[in-house]
């Protein structure tokens, strides 16, 4: 499945996924059935749809980052911490325009960390 396939029928994940995908474009992209992953020497980014995992979703669309710190933003949903060195960051997106300066240098910072050879400034 490509990403256009897993977002179709949505202008919200089409749209998301394109502005993320310009600001990373040296990164693998892999497509599950439930998620859109980017990827360096592991996966630090994820779009998915909360409606295939919740009842009551508020969005249509979250990007989770993958961060080596807690990070402060009021911004994300929730921040889980998985392991001692690995948080995780969850965005509701309801415009591809909050895929904004901030959350671009969350995802530079991400894919630095996961080895991703050429992260555009």
């Amino acid at each position: 499945m490509t990403p256009e396939e897993f977002f179709a029928g949505s202008s919200l994940g089409a749209g998301a996924y394109d502005r993320v995908r310009a600001l990373l474009p040296a990164c693998e992209v892999r497509v599950s059935g439930s998620q859109v992953s980017f990827r360096g020497r592991r996966g630090f980014a994820w779009l998915w749809r909360p409606d295939r995992y919740l009842r009551r979703p508020a969005t249509e669309l979250a990007l989770s980052v993958g961060l080596g710190r807690r990070d402060p933003s009021p911004r994300w949903k929730q921040v889980v911490h998985p392991s001692p060195r690995h948080w995780v960051h969850h965005l509701e997106v309801h415009d591809p325009a909050e895929i904004d300066d901030e959350v671009a240098a969350w995802l530079r910072e991400a894919a630095e960390r996961a080895g991703v050879a050429e992260v555009p400034r």
